[in-house]
């Protein structure tokens, strides 16, 4: 029962950061936003037993993909999205 929960929380924050990514107009928040998204994608592989692939997930995509987001937004002076 414990487990459930545990995930059931793990799944609505990653909705919620998943939302927060996609409607921020911030570019800087947005790949925040994803790399805390990423961060709860690791440990929801990791809290299934599949640490192998929740490792990666946090090698790959947190360590490489999302800080290399930062590092071009910061280097192209990414503006904020106009509407």
């Amino acid at each position: 029962m414990i487990y459930t929960i545990i995930f059931l929380i793990l799944a609505a924050i990653a909705i919620i950061m998943a939302l927060s990514a996609i409607s921020s107009k911030n570019l800087i928040h947005s790949s925040i936003f994803l790399f805390m998204l990423m961060l709860v994608f690791s440990s929801i592989f990791i809290f299934l037993g599949l640490s192998f692939i929740g490792s990666i997930e946090l090698l790959v995509y947190t360590g490489s993909i999302v800080i290399l987001i930062v590092f071009v937004l910061m280097l192209t002076g990414g503006k904020d999205v106009e509407e």
